[in-house]
């Protein structure tokens, strides 16, 4: 698995994980009178609406270019079979992303996870523990899972990805009686955004004021280590991405990675840009307009700069690898080989962007160590 991991583009393993994803559940309407307004404030993709007798969770990005949003009735009444209502606070719940572990940690209901789709892609040492004495069971593949297993389990929730609104699987789990939700924090556009989806996994679990805490403080975090960035007049110009089958990825002018840069108080080349994914330019475009750059991050899967020499004859002409200012995240890895950035950075953007404060202006952050990033050595 470490093999694949460290071999795949970022685009192909998150491809990788997405694809364990789930179905949708029926589209609901659910009474709105008397609706209280939400405390969503970066986030798009979900609401929570409270009413006297129960509260209301409305997914609404659930996959890619979404026509519909789906409700779901939260109440500490037992359900009644229809899988838009669900008894909360949930005892038990199966995820399929990596991605959801941190929050279960933060909220501190990691012992409420009962099966998990392969396992190994899990880094955290705590969820290892629980995984390691069998308190959470393999549910093998994403794409096939053990949907026999998985009705032994009889967990309270799923919480999963899908692509679109085709997903087999999830079909088959509601069928079951399951109800499944899908989380859809990976098509935020921004990084706060994308770390307030641990709102929805508190109100499931009864903890909402613990959430908001919890996200409060990412967020304070977060702008101020920012208001800091904004303090250096320097502002190194940055690349990123690397080639894969002879395109070169880079993230977008919009997207939540170059958002990150922009925090960081750097240069990113392709700031101006549109899309919020990726660019797939050829390499001289590349070269042409990045050559000059202070700083490469994030430059594809290469471990060491020996890899990405004998890569391609172009990438030692770059000025960030003469002066070896290239920075990667895929060298922290869990036991299993699975990379920590993948899983923590979604619901920590605070610590991202303390790690790219320190690579661009090491002078603000002296005392701190970086989580996930290094230098190519």
């Amino acid at each position: 698995m470490k093999s694949l991991i460290l071999k795949s583009s970022t685009f192909s393993l998150l491809l990788l994980l997405l694809l364990s994803c789930k179905n949708e559940p029926k589209a609901t309407s659910i009474e709105t009178n008397n609706k209280a307004n939400g405390n969503i404030k970066y986030a798009r993709g979900f609401d929570i609406q409270h009413f006297e007798n129960y509260t209301k969770l409305i997914i609404k990005a659930p996959y890619q270019n979404a026509d519909k949003s789906f409700e779901f009735k939260l109440t500490k009444a037992k359900s009644s079979g229809n899988l838009n209502s669900i008894q909360t606070p949930i005892n038990s719940i199966v995820v399929t992303s990596t991605t959801h572990i941190p929050m279960l940690e933060l909220l501190q209901v990691e012992d409420k996870l009962v099966g998990y789709p392969n396992t190994n892609y899990i880094s955290s040492k705590k969820t290892r523990k629980l995984i390691s004495k069998g308190f959470i069971k393999e549910l093998g593949h994403e794409q096939s899972m053990n949907t026999e297993l998985l009705l032994d389990l009889n967990p309270d929730l799923v919480v999963g990805f899908s692509l679109n609104s085709n997903n087999k699987l999830f079909s088959t789990i509601e069928k079951f009686g399951i109800p499944v939700i899908l989380n859809g924090d990976w098509l935020e556009e921004t990084p706060l955004g994308r770390a307030e989806w641990i709102k929805v996994f508190g109100v499931l679990f009864g903890k909402e004021k613990e959430a908001d805490s919890i996200f409060n403080k990412i967020e304070y975090d977060y702008l101020k280590v920012k208001a800091i960035a904004l303090k250096s007049l320097n502002k190194p110009t940055v690349i990123s991405g690397g080639l894969f089958k002879d395109i070169w990825n880079l993230p977008a002018g919009e997207s939540f990675e170059a958002t990150f840069l922009s925090d960081a108080n750097t240069n990113y080349l392709w700031k101006n840009s549109r899309g919020k994914g990726s660019l797939s330019l050829n390499i001289e475009n590349v070269f042409e307009k990045g050559q000059e750059a202070d700083l490469w991050i994030s430059p594809s899967f290469y471990k060491t700069l020996d890899q990405l020499k004998k890569a391609n004859d172009i990438y030692p002409q770059f000025k960030a690898f003469k002066n070896k200012n290239i920075f990667t995240f895929v060298n922290k890895q869990g036991e299993e080989g699975g990379i920590i950035y993948f899983e923590l950075a979604p619901a920590r953007p605070d610590l991202v962007l303390k790690d790219l404060i320190k690579i661009a202006h090491p002078e603000l952050l002296k005392e701190y160590e970086f989580t996930f990033f290094e230098r190519l050595n």
